[in-house]
């Protein structure tokens, strides 16, 4: 059985990183690269760094932050926020990112995925993917979950799959920042309706939702942020419990 992964995000706005609840009322909580190199040590699979506002505000991830973080990292990292070509992913993996995330772009023009798999490979290529559950159904959102579609849920994430997205990222905006646990259910559903890993994520507060989210979930990963930002959950001791619970992890 392949390990379950413990993946640490951060999200960036004007360099630092920031956390909210629901996708609003962001705070600070420190700077990307000095956080990922402590997550690097305290034994996380991987990281994530997304720049939540540059979708949003036109603007590209700077090349500048992969390469830092690639100085001081030894784990992969998958990097995301504002990519929309080709020229894009190239700058960011020669930079020294292992993955990029893609979001609204591959939204608004799908094509974007087979183009990026094609040329670079779909191991290379994380579908992130916001969505909402309203009116009887989950609904994808777009720029960092201020724009409402009629795009279900499961019907994209089965056509990124298609397209060749290597991994999806799904992040519930209604468990966001509550640390009231994951989505399961509709992770579950994720998890079944695609053959590739799925990332689940928004909602882990205890080391007990991680378990859920495996188990229940059937989630091939788990990401968060505040509890690893703010010192509620250590990564080592998540990962003996997680063993503990039967639960095939990375020591």
């Amino acid at each position: 059985m392949l390990a379950k992964r413990i993946i640490p995000c951060l999200d960036i706005k004007d360099g630092r990183t920031v956390k909210g609840v629901n996708f609003v009322g962001l705070r600070d909580a420190g700077d990307p690269v000095e956080l990922g190199a402590r997550y690097s040590e305290e034994g996380a699979d991987e990281l994530v760094f997304l720049d939540i506002t540059a979708t949003h505000e036109k603007r590209k991830t700077l090349a500048a932050l992969a390469r830092d973080i690639a100085r001081h990292l030894s784990i992969p990292f998958t990097i995301g926020g504002g990519i929309s070509s080709l020229e894009d992913v190239d700058v960011l993996l020669s930079s020294g990112a292992d993955k990029i995330s893609i979001n609204s772009a591959a939204v608004r023009r799908p094509g974007l995925i087979d183009e990026l798999a094609r040329n670079f490979g779909s191991q290379f290529v994380v579908l992130a993917t916001d969505a909402r559950f309203a009116d009887g159904d989950w609904y994808v959102y777009l720029n960092g979950g201020r724009i409402a579609t009629d795009i279900r849920l499961l019907d994209w994430v089965k056509e990124a799959e298609s397209r060749g997205a290597g991994e999806i990222l799904f992040t519930s905006m209604n468990h966001d920042g509550t640390k009231n646990g994951f989505a399961n259910e509709i992770t579950a559903r994720v998890s079944e309706a695609v053959a590739i890993p799925v990332i689940a994520s928004g909602g882990a507060g205890n080391m007990q939702h991680f378990y859920d989210v495996f188990t229940t979930g059937k989630a091939d990963a788990g990401l968060a942020a505040s509890i690893f930002h703010f010192h509620e959950i250590d990564i080592r001791e998540l990962k003996a419990y997680l063993r503990e619970k039967e639960i095939t992890v990375r020591l």
